[in-house]
């Protein structure tokens, strides 16, 4: 008598596990709301009121002299935002792209005009470049008051323009709601998945089957991701067609950008299974989801660029791992980046694959 019996597939467990819960994730409101709704609404609402306040962000030249009293009463202006952090070619990038409102090289002389201030704008910079023209005609203006009746200024302002693509607040914005769908998503959503399923016994009737462990892992994370590439592409377009996010290379961009979304994904589920495994009861998801989550939220540049950050927290700022994923996601869209130029953010977001599903090992209980 031959058994026909065929072997178990612990592949099509892992497909149906995936279906499943592809299935509830769609039933879910909050999945629905923190990877979909809450994203746009920030877009819409940002877009149109165009950011943060005012501030006009300038690169301070390395040839700067600083020791002088036009600059010290330029860096205590409360619009004037002076970086000196970044190099020369940073800061030209920034500034042909409207990052940098401006450039200055302040030269100072022995001899009538005392103090030169050369100053590099950009067709980019738009009106955060008029505003900071206007504080430093202000405070010239001031600086030049005692001399009047002298032939020549103690100031003089010289001014270069350069042509630039305008860098919309649409482009960085888009990237930080793809990163703040994608942290949601994988914390918060893995978090109440597994801590769910242990308090249900769901596993424990899952290890009465030939169902493999990875396979109930795997089938969760396919799912996720699944979904996650529906909400990335989704903001994508809506963001390209009715805001004008910039993709650069079209097509190719999207895809970039969305193989960035499963990396980033998938260091974010791994908080949420060290969070599984350390919450006692669904009551303890939130509290400790957001202490991993707001900060990222907050620090990361997610809804404002951390250049205006005091210099600690841009510190802090940069261990985050969600601000390695915004900025490559930013770096492709805009600058037209590939994979292979953002490879300083896939690293720091390797180092904490490594770090987080090391911890999740140690903390995640089946039972």
């Amino acid at each position: 008598m031959t058994n026909n019996t065929k072997p178990y597939s612990n592949t099509k467990a892992t497909l149906a596990i995936a279906k499943a819960s592809f299935r509830s994730i769609l039933r879910s409101p909050s999945a629905v709301v923190f990877s979909l709704a809450f994203p746009l609404i920030f877009i819409v609402v940002f877009a149109n009121i165009g950011g943060s306040a005012v501030t006009a962000d300038v690169g301070v030249a390395k040839t700067c002299d600083t020791a002088n009293d036009f600059y010290r009463g330029l860096k205590t202006h409360k619009v004037a935002n002076l970086i000196t952090s970044q190099s020369t070619a940073e800061m030209e990038k920034n500034l042909s792209k409207g990052n940098l409102a401006a450039i200055i090289d302040i030269k100072k002389s022995m001899t009538p005009p005392y103090i030169t201030v050369n100053t590099k704008y950009s067709t980019a910079s738009g009106d955060k470049g008029n505003i900071f023209k206007m504080i430093l005609t202000n405070i010239a203006y001031n600086a030049n008051k005692p001399a009047q009746k002298e032939p020549s200024p103690i100031v003089e302002l010289q001014e270069t323009t350069i042509r630039g693509r305008a860098y919309k607040y649409i482009d960085f914005l888009l990237p930080g709601m793809l990163g703040f769908s994608l942290l949601s998503s994988g914390v918060f959503g893995t978090a109440f998945v597994f801590l769910s399923l242990r308090l249900t016994l769901v596993i424990k009737r899952f290890f009465a089957t030939p169902v493999k462990r990875y396979s109930i892992v795997l089938g969760e994370a396919i799912a996720r991701l699944v979904f996650s590439w529906i909400g990335a592409l989704f903001i994508i377009l809506v963001g390209h067609f009715l805001f004008g996010f910039t993709l650069i290379h079209g097509v190719t961009t999207v895809i970039n950008m969305l193989i960035l979304s499963a990396l980033g994904l998938i260091v974010f589920m791994g908080f949420g299974f060290i969070i599984s495994g350390l919450a006692k009861n669904e009551s303890t998801v939130p509290p400790l989801s957001n202490i991993i989550t707001l900060p990222q939220f907050l620090l990361s540049g997610t809804f404002f660029a951390t250049t205006a950050f005091p210099s600690w927290l841009q510190s802090l700022s940069n261990i985050l791992p969600l601000t390695y994923l915004n900025k490559a996601m930013r770096d492709v869209a805009f600058e037209g980046a590939g994979l292979g130029d953002v490879t300083h953010d896939l690293l720091i977001l390797a180092i904490w694959f490594v770090i987080v599903y090391t911890a999740a090992v140690k903390t995640f209980k089946w039972e």
